[in-house]
């Protein structure tokens, strides 16, 4: 299987190679007449570019170069073509690269799509176009029309924002976006570098020390952070704390979904307790899904607490540059970030494994979900997860490691209900 929850995704010059690029280029091209490209910093970026361009031309297919950008400035761009290719690995550390490929919609291939993808490189079914209908190449830039369509939207602030761009290709858009707005914008890593030297780029709570020194430092309201490629976007307060993922769900959502909102399995019931009266739908992990969701039910936000957040009236590709502006908005006209989100209620959530062969969790899950459904409302969108009333359990097979992943949160006796799950799944793996 090439595709994963986002994209084409490895190890640069082992799994994701020029040889591989090339087939993707050959088989998006043989179903798209044009398309544009972009990359964000990484080291592998240009060669698996240059690759790419070679299948897409040698399929007959037009393309446009946008060189390095965000993911949401190429998704936005693609509104124009047949579709879009981004080079990125996203939040990925540095020796990984990956091909995203989307829509014009701003929506990522979908399942059907990529299969198609597959199925194209896997039986050798791409086209090749006759010497006089190689495609050509073009260049352009996208960033000033994506920072238009983004200042169109949003209204004028004046607060003091830390932006760490993580080295990554938000350094070529948002601080300018804040600042056309009238923002005082300090930057950190925002020289971009495809070693991403000053710090992981996936933007967790260890990964922004820095960050958070730095807002309380220079007396800022808002802290913004992004990962490699700027599609997700969290946030330090002013006092130098960070932001759980489920709060900016929480406080995105109250603004922006009116009826409905889409969210992977594994979000906080605080976002529920916060969001009632409004339609929750629960996806698969992984923004892709959350996409499918919104365009399927007409929703009107999405997002996952890992920092993906999808505003369908702009695009269905997770902006985190339009999240960045829409925050700062948002503490411009209703007050301190901390004021906002300290009243959100909290509840106790435990992670945990256990060990289980690859060639066993078939089994063991089947197992495991007769036995779950006795707790409560069952759910398999992804894994097996139990809505008790007080809470929810998720128990999901990884698709990495032999082990089974164990999730559970509860308003309280979150420790009685983790028992319980762990205690189904080691005798089903037993």
């Amino acid at each position: 299987m090439l595709f994963g929850s986002s994209g084409i995704r490895g190890l640069a010059n082992k799994e994701i190679t020029p040889q591989l690029a090339q087939k993707v280029g050959l088989a998006v091209g043989s179903l798209h007449n044009s398309c544009v490209i972009g990359r964000d910093p990484r080291t592998s970026g240009e060669m698996i570019e240059h690759a790419l361009i070679s299948g897409l031309l040698s399929a007959g297919c037009r393309v446009t170069r946008v060189g390095m950008v965000s993911t949401p400035t190429l998704a936005f761009a693609a509104r124009k073509y047949d579709c879009g290719v981004m080079v990125t690995a996203s939040h990925n550390p540095p020796e990984y690269g990956g091909i995203k490929l989307w829509n014009r919609d701003g929506m990522a291939f979908d399942s059907r799509q990529q299969e198609q993808i597959e199925s194209i490189i896997e039986k050798s079914g791409w086209k090749t176009a006759e010497w006089s209908r190689i495609g050509r190449v073009n260049e352009t830039s996208a960033v000033e029309e994506h920072a238009d369509m983004i200042l169109g939207k949003v209204g004028a602030a004046s607060l003091k924002v830390v932006v760490d761009c993580g080295c990554g290709a938000a350094s070529t858009i948002t601080p300018y976006v804040l600042r056309r707005m009238g923002c005082s914008v300090i930057t950190l890593n925002s020289q971009p570098d495809g070693f991403f030297p000053a710090r992981n780029p996936e933007p967790v709570e260890k990964n922004l020390e820095m960050l958070k020194k730095a807002t309380v430092a220079f007396g800022a309201e808002l802290g913004i952070a992004h990962d490699g490629d700027a599609d997700r976007m969290m946030a330090i307060d002013g006092s130098g704390r960070f932001v759980e993922g489920d709060k900016l769900l929480a406080l995105f959502g109250l603004r922006e979904a009116k009826k409905s909102i889409a969210v992977p399995v594994d979000t906080s019931i605080m976002v529920d307790d916060v969001l009632k009266g409004r339609k929750i739908y629960r996806t698969r992990v992984g923004d892709v899904y959350v996409a499918e969701e919104l365009k399927k039910r007409n929703a009107d936000f999405g997002g996952e607490p890992s920092g993906s957040w999808i505003f369908p009236k702009i695009s269905l590709c997770p902006d985190g540059i339009y999240a960045a502006a829409r925050l700062v908005e948002i503490v411009e006209n209703e007050g301190k970030l901390e004021a906002l989100i300290d009243g959100f209620p909290s509840y106790p959530l435990v992670r945990g494994a256990v060990p289980c062969g690859n060639e066993r969790k078939e089994n063991a899950m089947r197992k495991i979900g007769i036995k779950l459904k006795k707790m409560g409302d069952t759910s398999s969108i992804d894994g097996i997860r139990v809505d008790t009333g007080n809470g929810w359990i998720l128990v999901r097979p990884s698709g990495t490691e032999p082990k089974i992943r164990i999730t559970a949160e509860a308003r309280r006796g979150v420790d009685e209900l983790y028992a319980k799950a762990e205690k189904i799944v080691k005798e089903a793996v037993s």
